[in-house]
């Protein structure tokens, strides 16, 4: 759960929202290139990371000469990232882009990243102490669903708006509510309530078959890259990787096979599916979200989110559908 801060958003910035292998990194490279003026922020919880390049698809070096993005490879990959670093690093870039009167669209797939900058939640602090201790306890067999019946005791209402299964959002009410004395609800409605916003939000919808076919083709391509080699060069570090770090997609699985000698092509095989699996998880938090304009067939993309680049200063329209395409 999370409050919200007065005047939340970056005005007059856009945002592309969509499942992974929809193609944003590709839109908002062909927008930049046609406007001259606009600078890309990612949105993407692994892109933070140094050194998780292939399978985090970050730009190319070329891509990054060419157009200016912001917040990858800030921290290294032993270290953790939480939201709250996130929504600070985003406005200091934000800031800095009004600042040289350019344009920000922001490009990602991340749904609690974004939400933090367009929404400017107000995130509850960090008690690393409590996480670790309740990360122990749900390592154990039955841990996540014995968490859950905990946080029912102690906050039912965060307990009744989430999976028992979601170890990540069960642990975190958990380390709250326990942190700091108060129930993980009582931080604010929660991100169940959409408020109006100041950033104008587009959506690429979700096409089950060519994000599969491409989720596939596109981890081959990563695999004949060198993606086998970036892993064994991460797990090689002295310092590790962090929690978090070792749960990026492509990534966890690979890990299994050099340090477990999982086969590599089962190991393959679950990264895709894991992913496929991802996107589906992603569609259903965006799709949620009745301020975002989805991208229709009819559509050129390029001159849409162009037109909403050059808006004036205000609250961002109201889209034209309520409903995502495909729906």
């Amino acid at each position: 759960m999370v409050a919200r801060v007065d005047a939340a958003g970056p005005t007059g910035a856009v945002a592309l929202v969509g499942t992974t292998a929809s193609g944003k990194s590709a839109l908002a490279m062909a927008v930049a290139r046609h406007r001259g003026d606009v600078e890309l922020v990612s949105v993407d919880s692994m892109s933070v990371y140094r050194g998780l390049d292939l399978a985090t698809a970050k730009p190319t070096p070329a891509d990054r000469a060419l157009v200016p993005h912001h917040l990858i490879d800030l921290v290294d990959p032993d270290q953790e990232f939480t939201v709250a670093q996130f929504q600070r690093a985003a406005a200091e870039a934000l800031a800095a882009i009004a600042g040289r009167g350019r344009r920000a669209l922001l490009v990602g797939g991340t749904g609690l990243y974004l939400r933090s900058v367009v929404d400017g939640l107000e995130l509850p602090g960090r008690w690393p102490a409590v996480a670790a201790e309740l990360e122990a306890e749900a390592d154990r067999p039955g841990g996540p669903a014995a968490l859950h019946q905990r946080l029912a005791v102690l906050d039912p209402v965060a307990a009744a708006r989430m999976n028992p299964t979601n170890r990540r959002r069960v642990v975190r009410a958990l380390e709250v509510s326990l942190g700091s004395g108060r129930p993980f609800s009582s931080f604010g409605p929660g991100l169940e309530a959409y408020p109006p916003t100041p950033v104008a939000l587009v959506g690429r919808p979700f096409e089950p078959a060519v994000v599969d076919q491409a989720i596939e083709r596109r981890f081959a391509a990563w695999m004949a890259a060198g993606l086998l080699d970036e892993v064994r060069a991460l797990a090689a570090r002295p310092a590790g990787l962090s929690r978090t770090a070792r749960q990026a997609l492509g990534y966890r699985e690979l890990l299994r096979h050099v340090e477990e000698g999982v086969p590599l092509e089962a190991c393959v095989a679950d990264a895709v599916r894991r992913t496929r699996t991802f996107a589906r998880r992603q569609w259903a938090w965006f799709r949620r979200d009745p301020r975002i304009r989805w991208l229709g067939p009819g559509d050129d993309p390029v001159a849409v989110l162009d037109a909403l680049l050059d808006r004036p200063p205000g609250p961002a329209p109201v889209p034209t559908a309520a409903r995502p395409v495909g729906d």
